[in-house]
């Protein structure tokens, strides 16, 4: 099969379908995509809030209860604990197929009948205030990982204790304000750093431990802005940068940033990869276009995947040991065979167009099933009966497709229509891959809904804090503090104030939201682009840095490309792998 260029029913854009693409597509039986690769991830993205919680009431009870849809959608919910139960059987809403009208039509009725769960989570304890989570305890407010303890504002975890402020983090312990960390502790104010302990205000180091403002380093002790120290040294010097102050922490930054610029940076966030591109992707191979994933194989036009994830495309968020996914969001933990389908889990099997089933096989167009199988539209049917009716609805698909009002056509092969989920762009973790005004995301056919929230009038502004926090007083926990950015009100914890104070870190000017948005702003588009390496032999183009040591093309410049997802013109000097690893491996 040849490159084929198409347009792009949404954007109107072209994009290009490679000959790998249609061996994937006629792998799992599909027909090839008419959306692009970023129009299909939004779509996607759109069903996915990660990391808000609203209060809504029970359709059962008309209790106000914590729930993962804000007040205002419209989408019928039970509490957690009930929805799991079997006091209620989602068959009830089962549909017969009516073939005089579209499939997606009715599957989109259903799925505004049947009641979803108002979180989802398991196993916590002492953890209200948090969402797509399991196994918390003493958490406030966390959101898509689990294993955690003592907890705060963290998103996108696994296995961490006492840590604050952290997104994408791996085992860590007594962490704040990072992102991309893993097997660490005592780690503050830094990205992508491994093994590592007692750093702060630092980016890139592999394997440090007691380093201020690093960048680059691998197997380092008592270094200062990459300065070594002896231990005295260190310490007298440290102690002198007084990070307890909120203005000596905007000084450090801004060095920190400066020395960022005059180092080298691989073309990719990356280890133990074959044949890869994309960012943030670990242990993996033939995996192109994904972000923030590991352990992949034959994946492509992904994001957010992790452990033994093979031969998927347009797959978001989750992963867990699945294989042959497509166009699905939010699946995982052992499913196979599964296509367009958001909320279904774990080991689901050989189903297509279902949201939030779980543990079933060979159902097509379902929705809230739990340990099911031969169902259509919540309906049962045999085997015999559901092997029979399967290839007439995928042709029914095709023949007499669905429209929504902004005249996009879904036939079989597309995902769910943005208008199927209940969450406004702004509500979903779209909002931060891809940022939009709300003006461009309403011209772009998707919901935007302003927030409804209770206003609390603000004791002080954030610009009012004491710049040290050994100016502190308890009473802090007792004020409605006005975010600097936002300008919404909010308070600092008890136990807030206990981390700050024990680890000598000035009180924060931002929310909780808005330092996250600040964190994510590390992170680098999900975009791709092809550029050569900036190694120009001794030193790079811009000269603003001087190698350490010869390359494998001496003093010519580097030959090699590489497709990133550093933009052109970026400040950032690039290296491809190998020269990157001469000057920092």
């Amino acid at each position: 099969m040849n490159i084929e260029t198409k347009i792009c029913q949404n954007c109107e854009q072209s994009f290009v379908i490679e000959p790998e693409d249609f061996t994937f597509y006629e792998k799992i039986k599909v027909p090839p995509p008419t959306w692009c690769p970023e129009c299909r991830a939004i779509r996607r993205m759109v069903f996915w809030n990660q990391s808000n919680l609203y209060r809504k009431k029970d359709s059962r009870t008309g209790e106000e209860i914590f729930s993962t849809y804000p007040a205002r959608a419209d989408v019928k919910i039970y509490d957690h604990d009930y929805w799991w139960s079997d006091a209620w059987d989602p068959m009830e809403f089962g549909m017969a197929i009516d073939f005089s009208r579209p499939f997606l039509e009715q599957l989109k009725e259903l799925n505004a009948k049947v009641p979803l769960p108002s979180r989802s989570v398991r196993g916590m304890v002492n953890s209200d205030y948090s969402n797509q989570a399991s196994y918390l305890k003493d958490c406030y407010p966390c959101f898509n990982g689990g294993n955690a303890e003592n907890c705060l504002y963290c998103v996108a975890f696994q296995r961490i204790k006492d840590t604050m402020d952290a997104y994408a983090v791996l085992d860590l312990e007594l962490g704040y304000e990072l992102y991309q960390a893993g097997s660490s502790s005592r780690c503050f104010f830094s990205s992508d750093v491994e093994n590592c302990r007692d750093v702060w205000f630092s980016r890139d180091c592999v394997d440090c431990s007691d380093c201020f403002g690093c960048v680059n380093l691998r197997h380092k002790r008592y270094c200062i802005f990459n300065e070594q120290c002896t231990k005295e040294d260190y310490e007298k010097n440290v102690k002198a940068l007084d990070r307890g102050s909120h203005a000596a922490v905007q000084d450090i930054k801004k060095k920190l940033r400066e020395l960022y610029l005059r180092l080298p940076h691989k073309f990719l966030h990356g280890l133990h990869n074959v044949n890869v591109s994309g960012d943030y992707v670990y242990n993996s191979k033939n995996a192109h276009d994904v972000f923030e994933a590991g352990e992949l194989e034959d994946v492509r036009y992904s994001e957010n995947l992790a452990t033994g994830v093979k031969d998927a495309y347009d797959y978001t968020n989750w992963g867990e040991h699945s294989e042959l996914i497509y166009e699905a969001s939010s699946c995982g933990d052992n499913c196979r065979n599964i296509k367009f389908c958001f909320d279904c889990w774990p080991a689901m099997r050989d189903s297509e167009y279902c949201l939030s089933c779980h543990s079933s096989g060979n159902l097509f167009g379902c929705v809230g099933l739990r340990n099911k199988q031969y169902c259509i539209l919540n309906k049962q049917y045999t085997r015999e009966e559901y092997e029979e009716l399967l290839p007439r609805i995928i042709d029914h698909m095709t023949a007499m497709p669905y429209t929504n009002q902004n005249g996009r056509t879904y036939r079989y092969g597309e995902f769910f229509p943005p208008e199927f989920s209940p969450l406004a762009y702004n509500e979903t973790i779209a909002i931060n891959y891809y940022p939009k005004a709300k003006d461009a995301v309403m011209a772009s056919g998707y919901l935007w809904r302003d927030p409804d929230e209770k206003e609390y009038e603000a004791t002080m502004g954030a610009s009012d804090l004491p710049d040290h926090i050994s100016d502190a007083k308890d009473s802090i926990i007792e004020q409605v503090i006005r975010c600097d950015s936002c300008k919404r009100a909010h308070r600092i914890l008890d136990r807030e104030l206990a981390f700050y104070r024990r680890f000598v870190i000035p009180l924060p000017r931002l929310c909780h939201r808005c330092r996250y948005t600040a964190r994510l702003s590390i992170r680098n588009p999900r975009k791709s682009y092809r550029r050569r390496c900036e190694c120009a032999g001794k030193s790079s183009e811009n000269g603003i840095y001087q190698n350490t040591i010869a390359h494998f093309h001496k003093s010519d410049p580097c030959p090699n490309e590489f497709e990133t997802s550093y933009a052109p013109g970026r400040s950032e000097i690039v290296y491809c792998e190998q020269c990157y690893n001469a000057e920092v491996v």
